[in-house]
């Protein structure tokens, strides 16, 4: 289940991106460990082959500042 703001837009907790390619490695409600989702693709990007790390490269963190404009 996703929040939505009333224009439709998804806030989604989480999304994990290929640093070398940004092919979209993972994107969910569930926020998962990046081991967990390293795992589940061998250890390697699906697009570009380049080996995927442990330790992020970029994080970032959003607040969400128009919870105001959630829908119900």
């Amino acid at each position: 289940m996703y929040l939505r703001f009333r224009d439709g837009r998804e806030i989604v907790p989480q999304r994990v991106i290929c640093q070398k390619c940004g092919a979209l490695l993972y994107y969910g409600a569930e926020l998962k460990p990046p081991d967990e989702i390293i795992q589940s693709y061998d250890g390697k990007c699906p697009n570009c082959g380049k080996k995927l790390s442990y330790v992020p490269k970029n994080v970032e963190v959003k607040p969400v500042d128009e919870t105001s404009q959630l829908g119900t």
